[in-house]
């Protein structure tokens, strides 16, 4: 959230902040596609595009359910608050003799993933794997199966690459802090470096005990506990173990909340982590991979029949596919080790589609197009030019798909389900129409294959931009665009630009408001739409002289069951004072809660100033309330 503020004034300001720290869990700086050794490590995961996450452990006996409420699930041992002494019961519990990693890893293959990754450990803290540091393991129940093991075996078998999932927050180990704010543990002998070793032993094990491992995905590092220092020192340990190993950028504390990129920084992580959600538009240079469940929950739950439809999932593929990205779909297995028959079903579903397409996801680069009205497109390069493919989620009625501001000369096309018939492809203005077939060949996504010559010539409209959209004064406006062999025309009352219209050469200054518009030409043709931005011209606020202010920020605390910002005017204080700046450890439990704080701010001269909010789980900020 960004709000700008002008003038030179003391103003009244409210920030609320509130952290529902239950869920798992800017400018993108890491994960830039950087030198060859890199892109070599990171090549195969490019390729990939599409993989499964499992999220298995005791969590799966009780199913989601305690004492009546149906909506836990892998978070049950905090979100139910169950004490450890009852959860450890579940280990002698944990039996799932219908475990089949072939057939697991079966399905994931015919579903068109290429890898798995499966969590080692959650932040319970109980470990899938066969490890000599705990007890707390699963050697200690009856199954007595090292499943990682098998899974890793099958997995190279069949072709696919294993990977690791490990929760950096452990809710079990006596020496991981904090405590949870219910638990009535005590935090006193706890040692975080004897905790860090245990990590590091474990992660071993992991890199060293089962072969080739392709990923190590982390997660849990957003409590105090864990700084940079330590995830930086993390991920150089993990890649000295197997110098090929991927990393993501949860390793370290630069994730910025549930976009999942890594906030400017020299924070360590190969790739990005979206979690639940898919960036608004492709992020050139940048590795990311959007993890998300197929219904409501990670861990399983019975109770959950908000499944999201095959039609929906496919989508969401050439999507993220389109954007640059990979996917992680998750499966949430039951306690006897099987899949839930939904999960099974769209599996089999994606796979049916991936059998037919799966060249237009595997191996692609994001769209050369911002927008398109139909669907989305994935491309490759090809001897002599560019293979877009397109995905055509709304089949064309009239038999005409429109690819809007394409240059590049056409060689052919032809529907990816039958490349031996080809289209018909023509110009008509900035246009290529490919004449289509009567009947989509896939209601959910057909895709149809465009050869150009060269890379795709795609004029988009340019970009306007300032540094603030008002201004005191004067500012400059700058008006680009990436393509080639074009002139940019702008005008500065709003009418679309002509060719009468100024040529941009440079920044355009202001000293009025004014509405820019801008627009491409090539050969004397308009050959995009145009684009406006608005720049208002404003007078600064007066000053306001306040008397008897001290230092500090008031504020009250809050504490309730929230899965979004609640009306802090119809909540009970629980806790209120005054403290030095915006500081969340005041709370009195580790989640559901919230802050408001409350106070002033000395402007030191007239100009445009910009506040920020940053939070995992949301925040809002009020001026002059």
């Amino acid at each position: 959230d960004v709000l700008h503020l002008w003038g030179k004034m003391k103003r009244l300001l409210y920030l609320f902040i509130f952290l529902f720290a239950v869920i798992a869990h800017i400018p993108a700086a890491e994960n830039k596609k950087g030198d060859r050794e890199d892109n070599e490590r990171m090549a195969w995961w490019r390729e990939a595009r599409f993989g499964m996450f499992i999220h298995w452990g005791l969590y799966a006996i009780p199913a989601g359910e305690w004492e009546g409420n149906t909506n836990h699930a892998e978070w049950i041992r905090t979100t139910a608050q169950i004490p450890i002494e009852q959860y450890d019961k579940f280990v002698d519990e944990f039996n799932p003799f219908k475990f089949n990693a072939d057939e697991w890893v079966r399905m994931a293959r015919d579903a068109g993933m290429k890898y798995i990754v499966i969590t080692s450990k959650h932040h319970d803290g109980f470990n899938l794997f066969d490890s000599q540091y705990t007890d707390y393991d699963i050697m200690s129940t009856p199954f007595k199966r090292d499943m990682m093991e098998e899974l890793a075996n099958a997995c190279r078998k069949y072709g696919l690459k294993i990977c690791w999932y490990y929760s950096i927050m452990d809710w079990h180990h006596p020496d991981y802090l904090p405590r949870r704010g219910w638990e009535n543990r005590s935090p006193e002998g706890a040692d975080l470096e004897r905790y860090i070793a245990y990590m590091k032993n474990q992660l071993k094990e992991l890199v060293q005990n089962y072969g080739d491992i392709g990923v190590l995905w982390f997660d849990g590092e957003w409590e105090e506990t864990w700084a940079h220092g330590y995830g930086k020192d993390l991920y150089n340990y993990v890649r000295s173990l197997q110098p090929s190993i991927i990393i993501n950028n949860r390793v370290d504390i630069g994730r910025a909340g549930m976009q999942g990129l890594t906030r400017e920084g020299e924070y360590a992580g190969d790739f990005g982590t979206p979690e639940q959600e898919i960036p608004p538009t492709g992020l050139p240079g940048i590795d990311w991979e959007t993890c998300m469940t197929m219904n409501n929950h990670w861990g399983y739950n019975k109770n959950d029949d908000n499944w999201k439809s095959t039609e929906d999932l496919i989508q969401k593929l050439a999507d993220i596919a389109s954007k640059g990205g990979n996917f992680l779909l998750n499966v949430g297995p039951t306690a006897e080790g099987l899949f839930p028959q939904p999960s099974i079903d769209r599996l089999a579903a994606i796979g049916e589609w991936m059998e037919t397409n799966s060249d237009a996801i595997y191996g692609t680069q994001a769209s050369p197009f911002k927008h398109l009205s139909w669907g989305r497109c994935t491309q490759k390069s090809i001897e002599g030019g560019t293979r877009l493919y397109l995905h055509v989620f709304s089949w064309p009625a009239n038999g005409r798909l429109v690819v809007p501001g394409v240059y590049s000369q056409p060689v052919r096309a032809f529907l990816l389900s039958d490349p031996t018939k080809e289209l018909n492809v023509h110009r008509e203005e900035d246009a290529l129409i490919i004449n289509t077939p009567d009947v989509a060949p896939n209601p959910i996504n057909s895709v149809v294959v465009l050869d150009l010559v060269g890379k795709p010539d795609v004029n988009d409209p340019p970009m306007i931009s300032a540094e603030y959209d008002i201004f005191i004064d004067e500012t400059n406006v700058s008006i680009t665009s990436v393509r080639e062999n074009i002139i940019i025309r702008y005008t500065l009352d709003g009418s679309a630009p002509t060719l009468k219209s100024p040529i941009v050469d440079g920044p355009i200054r202001l000293t009025n408001t004014a509405r820019v518009s801008a627009r491409v030409f090539r050969d004397g043709k308009p050959v995009s739409g145009s684009i406006h931005a608005e720049y208002t011209k404003v007078v600064p606020s007066p000053d306001v002289d306040l008397n008897g202010i001290a230092q500090g920020l008031k504020y009250s605390y809050y504490e309730g069951s929230w899965d979004q910002l609640p009306d802090f005017k119809a909540l009970e204080v629980v806790a209120a004072g005054v403290t030095s700046t915006f500081d969340i450890f005041l709370r009195e439990q580790s989640d559901y809660f919230g802050f408001q704080y409350e106070g002033f701010i000395l402007l030191p001269e007239d100009g445009i100033y910009s506040f920020y909010t940053d939070s995992d789980d949301g925040s809002r900020f009020y001026i002059g309330s």
